[in-house]
């Protein structure tokens, strides 16, 4: 497999971090992955994972393992600056007032 240097595109992995209310208040969780679906088709609808902690149970972390064309991620800034994507994340905290995190982040595990 050629080495993400080589290849067109580049691997990132979208963490958000969500703080719910309570551990029992899934359902606004659900509709903000409903909504999420044209970001991720656009994304080539890649596999999704949530996981919960197991110590917190009011803390979700949403994890999307996605390959993003090389010009896509040098205009990262100004994607985040569109008005659709900033109503979906304005929505997605609207959503959840104990706090969502977005980060991004990509794998150096072969570098160490």
């Amino acid at each position: 497999m050629p080495s993400s240097a080589k290849k067109k595109t580049l691997s990132r992995i979208l963490v958000m971090k969500i703080r719910l209310p309570a551990s029992e208040a899934m359902k606004p969780l659900s509709l903000m992955i409903k909504s999420a679906k044209p970001f991720m088709a656009g994304m080539g609808d890649p596999p999704m994972r949530l996981l919960r902690n197991v110590d917190n149970p009011t803390e979700v972390l949403q994890i999307v393992e996605y390959e993003a064309e090389k010009g896509f991620e040098l205009n990262r800034q100004r994607l985040a600056s569109d008005p659709l994507t900033r109503n979906f994340i304005q929505a997605c905290r609207a959503m959840f007032p104990n706090g969502i995190e977005f980060d991004v982040y990509e794998d150096v595990t072969e570098g160490v």
